[in-house]
This record gives structure tokens, sequence and C-alpha cells, in this order.
């Protein structure tokens, strides 16, 4: 599987948003050969002051931030997973979109943890996702979501893993603070290692952000990372890699304890 992460800093205007996705997707071309391209948490529109008002800018799932994903997943050839404010009557959504190569919406992910943390409470301005883990077939590899905070509750990803998925994709918008780079590079390659699964975390960069969008093996190493700025970055993930390192390091199917639902 060809993958590009597309790591950008939102603003508060969509309208610029998509103009500049516009641009930044540009340096990708059918020629290319993609089968999936990530771009981050909040990728319609930043997250704002806290007092921003998310329900007044959230857009349906035909409004023109699908349009545009749409039109430029027909144009690559390639599924493309981006984030939005999906509007509902009260709090909007946050919401994972994913658009397959021809350009229809195939499925989205609302995410389920909401970041009531670090002195921050997105529960006061989105609604959480039901706690439904979203597993999709891209290119032929099973695909698992997970938005920003989820990261934080390994529960989900193994959820997830169970389901069928062989990689995670895991949009971001994390913020920068003390530590939180160490937080981020930790749990990608935690969930990596113990799911035997590869990662790819779009993250928003910026002076707000962590950035540092990164593709992760399923021994955890970091294949491919960027720094703060704009940027895309490129991996080819190989099935037989996962196969070996499941084949090596058997923790899956080892398991003694199971939780139940």
């Amino acid at each position: 599987m060809h993958v590009a992460l597309v790591q950008r800093a939102s603003d508060i205007d969509s309208a610029a948003n998509r103009d500049s996705i516009t641009k930044q997707l540009s340096e990708l071309a059918p020629e290319d050969g993609l089968d999936l391209v990530v771009l981050p948490e909040a990728a319609m529109h930043d997250f704002g002051a806290p007092d921003h008002d998310l329900a007044a800018v959230a857009e349906p799932l035909d409004g023109p931030f699908v349009d545009l994903i749409s039109a430029e997943a027909r144009r690559l050839g390639a599924t493309i997973v981006a984030g939005m404010f999906e509007r509902t009557d009260g709090l909007p959504f946050n919401t994972l979109v994913v658009i397959g190569p021809d350009g229809e919406l195939r499925r989205t992910y609302r995410k389920i943890h909401l970041y009531d943390s670090f002195g921050y409470k997105e529960s006061d301005r989105m609604r959480a996702g039901d706690v439904e883990p979203v597993v999709l077939d891209v290119a032929g590899r099973a695909v698992g979501l997970m938005t920003c905070y989820d990261l934080r509750f390994p529960e989900l990803a193994r959820d997830l893993v169970d389901a069928g998925a062989e990689l995670l994709v895991v949009p971001a918008a994390w913020v920068a603070g003390d530590r939180k780079l160490d937080h981020w590079r930790t749990l990608l390659a935690a969930r990596a290692i113990e799911n035997t699964v590869h990662v790819v975390a779009a993250g928003q960069g910026g002076d707000r952000y962590t950035g540092h969008s990164l593709v992760a093996d399923p021994w955890g190493s970091i294949v491919e990372e960027a720094d703060n700025g704009s940027a895309i970055i490129r991996a080819t993930l190989a099935a037989a890699d996962l196969a070996q390192a499941r084949d090596v390091n058997p923790s899956l199917t080892n398991r003694r304890i199971r939780h139940s639902s």
C-alpha cells in the first residue's frame, strides 16, 4: 500500500482552508500510484479559540469540504481520509470522512473520546460519536480509524485490530506543550508494537500543534516522520512486513485475557 500523509496548519477560514488544501494536494499526482492519502483532524476548519463557535461553521457531509475531498480523491484515484466538523441539530461531531477513489463517501468515523484533558474540554464544543469501531477495506488492506485523543485509549486500537485492522490511521490536531511530542511518538509506537500493525498518523503543524506526522511499522520503528511545518511524507506499507512481525511476535494470539463487549 502506497500512502501519503499531508501535514498542514488549518485556519478558521474554511474557504481559505479549501484553497490551501487544493494547493498542497497539487503536489500529488495520479502517476504517484497512491492508495491512501491522510489529512489531519480538523482539516476543514481549525478549532480556534475556546469560545469559537464550531457549530456555526460545521458542514454537512455533502458540503463544500467533502465536495473538495471527493474531487481530489477522483483526481488521484486514491482513498482520502480527512477530518471535519459535521453539522447536527446541536453540537457538531468531530468526524473523519473516508472518500473512495470514485469520489464517493465510503464511511465516517465520529470521534469517540473527546479531549477533556490538559485543561481543555472538547465536550463543551462537540458531541461524542457512538462507541462503534470503524474498519474498512482500502486497496485490499483492513484499515482502522482513530482520531487524536483516541490514541490514549489502547482498548480502542485493540478493538479495531480484533475487527481485522492491519493498519491504524490516526488524523490528529495534537496540541503542543510540555512532553506532548514525547507522548505522541511513544503512544503511536506503542499502538504499533502491542498490536503488530502499521500506524500512519497525520497531524496538524504550526505554532499551536505538535506536527511530527509519522509512519510506524509493526515493530514500532518510526520509518518516516515530518517536523512541525507544512509537509507531505510518503511510505510503502508491505503486508509481508506485518505477517513477519506477527510470526516472530505472536502476542495477539498469545493473549490469555480478553475483554467482552
